[in-house]
């Protein structure tokens, strides 16, 4: 787990190995952890069933249950908010697997360095080879080393919208009817024509 970018920071990676095995034991998996400090430090964590997707009430048992762990190990000095949530609908991607799952969607990436000239790309997942996360942009389908993603996240679309609206579907949290009320939903496509660098 800690080859992969659910916990970048060494108190963050601390932090995985102290929640994670619970949220596990819950049925679920540990997407991202992030300690952010401003006015008042928050701990988020991003969390999902194995085949995807979570409900409120799950945040909150998942809430419950890290909050008593991190009380008996008090890995973070002084008070702090404790964010449980999903991943979105344009979720980071985080682990190998994820890049496997969204093959076909547009994502964003952006490179811990510079990788022919450029550290930002953009364009649509083709997949993973070995340790490569494979991406089809402009000038064709390149091969980013896993290692050199700093951060990668999926680009709101009507295709990953109306993905996402078939899985709740499928997983019984929505209902045909109340489908229709989501035919109105616009994306954001105004960054999608922007030039990558």
């Amino acid at each position: 787990m800690l080859a992969d970018l659910t916990a970048k920071a060494a108190i963050d990676r601390r932090l995985a190995e102290i929640v994670s095995p619970t949220i596990e034991d819950m049925g679920f998996e540990l997407v991202r952890i992030r300690l952010m400090s401003g006015k008042r430090t928050t701990l988020q964590i991003m969390t999902e069933r194995p085949d995807g997707g979570i409900e409120v009430e799950d945040c909150a048992k998942i809430s419950r249950a890290v909050s008593a762990i991190l009380d008996v190990e008090d890995p973070i000095s002084g008070e702090f908010n404790l964010e449980v949530s999903s991943p979105g609908i344009d979720r980071p991607l985080t682990r190998l697997k994820d890049f496997e799952r969204y093959e076909g969607y547009e994502v964003k990436i952006d490179a811990s360095e510079l990788i022919d000239g450029r550290r930002r790309f953009k364009g649509v997942l083709q997949g993973v080879e070995d340790n490569e996360v494979l991406i089809e942009i402009q000038e064709g389908t390149i091969g980013l080393d896993f290692d050199l993603i700093a951060d990668a996240k999926l680009v709101l679309t009507d295709e990953l919208i109306a993905e996402s609206l078939a899985q709740r579907k499928k997983q019984g949290l929505i209902q045909e009817e109340d489908l229709g009320e989501f035919d109105d939903i616009e994306t954001d496509t105004s960054d999608l024509d922007e030039e990558t660098s």
